[in-house]
């Protein structure tokens, strides 16, 4: 069962990857997130493939794609839905709104406001929405990409610290390389999409969720993603580290990603590849100011040097 799971991610990464060229290590860990019930927020330049990558998991997937552009006017209602009364039938009726998806592209998060930000970020978290009193189910296999602008561009309401706990990663496409660009402009038609096939359904997504869930996590192994978030709490450089729902989100993305690796059980490497992509939005440095790529990087290497690499004896 574990080498036919491989095989099937593996197939979902070849897929998206004959239309995001060049970036596979970005197409696993978005594949590690959906597998994981998780969700990611993308921070980015813009023209880089965001939403063709969502369209993409979302075709490969069979799941059903919506898309949000997120701006300053934008209501919460807008996201949700409606219930409106039907004078015929003398009864209200809910309209779904663009939630009520299986894959769903937020995009420019930070351009609305945080009551907006609030409305979606809590469909995410509970998998339902609740409308006068009555709850609305999500779709089984519910995932956000959200998309932000970086935060010093103007009109942006940048996300609080509770609600960028909610996306699992934070992820960055970035420019591609010089020969995989080229490719693009010698062979793009604008019909990319239509040579996607579907490589997995619902059902078998179901069972992809459930090998993650029975991946073995080593209590040693545990212990050492442990120490790394607690490191997190005590750095002179970081105001706030990694909660308690960081560190079981840290468990649960590494069970998944060691799946796209095709293994039944996670190891310290896994948890160090995923470590920038988990903990990068999750930290607040002190200073308050928002940290560089740089410093960020330095902050992960002095983590990773801090806590030694559990050796099994």
């Amino acid at each position: 069962m574990l080498e036919s799971a491989h095989t099937q991610i593996t197939s979902l990464i070849d897929e998206m990857e004959k239309v995001i060229l060049g970036k596979r290590d970005i197409l696993q860990l978005t594949v590690t997130a959906f597998l994981a019930g998780g969700h990611v927020l993308l921070e980015d330049i813009p023209g880089v493939g965001k939403t063709m990558m969502v369209k993409t998991l979302a075709k490969a997937t069979h799941g059903t794609f919506n898309r949000i552009q997120f701006t300053p006017d934008l209501l919460p209602s807008d996201i949700l839905g409606v219930s409106i009364y039907n004078t015929a039938e003398h009864r209200f009726e809910f309209h779904q709104g663009p939630v009520f998806t299986t894959v769903l592209l937020a995009d420019e998060i930070n351009r609305t406001t945080p009551r907006t930000q609030a409305a979606l970020l809590e469909a995410m978290s509970e998998n339902h929405v609740t409308i006068d009193n009555h709850t609305y189910p999500l779709d089984e296999h519910f995932f956000v990409l959200a998309t932000q602008n970086p935060l010093d561009y103007e009109g942006t309401y940048p996300l609080p610290e509770a609600q960028l706990d909610r996306f699992l990663f934070k992820l960055q496409i970035g420019y591609p390389e010089f020969t995989d660009e080229l490719n693009l402009i010698l062979n793009q038609t604008g019909h990319e999409l239509n040579r996607v096939r579907q490589i997995l359904n619902a059902s078998e997504i179901s069972q992809l969720k459930q090998i993650v869930d029975d991946i073995y996590v080593d209590p040693v192994v545990a212990r050492y993603a442990l120490q790394l978030v607690h490191v997190t709490r005590n750095h002179d450089g970081i105001a706030l580290g990694i909660s308690p729902r960081g560190s079981v989100s840290f468990i649960r993305a590494a069970k998944a990603f060691a799946l796209t690796e095709g293994r039944n059980y996670v190891t310290p490497s896994d948890l160090q590849q995923i470590l920038p992509a988990t903990f990068g939005h999750r930290l607040l440095l002190k200073g308050g100011q928002p940290a560089t790529s740089k410093h960020l990087e330095d902050i992960f290497e002095q983590l990773l040097r801090q806590v030694p690499v559990p050796v099994r004896k």
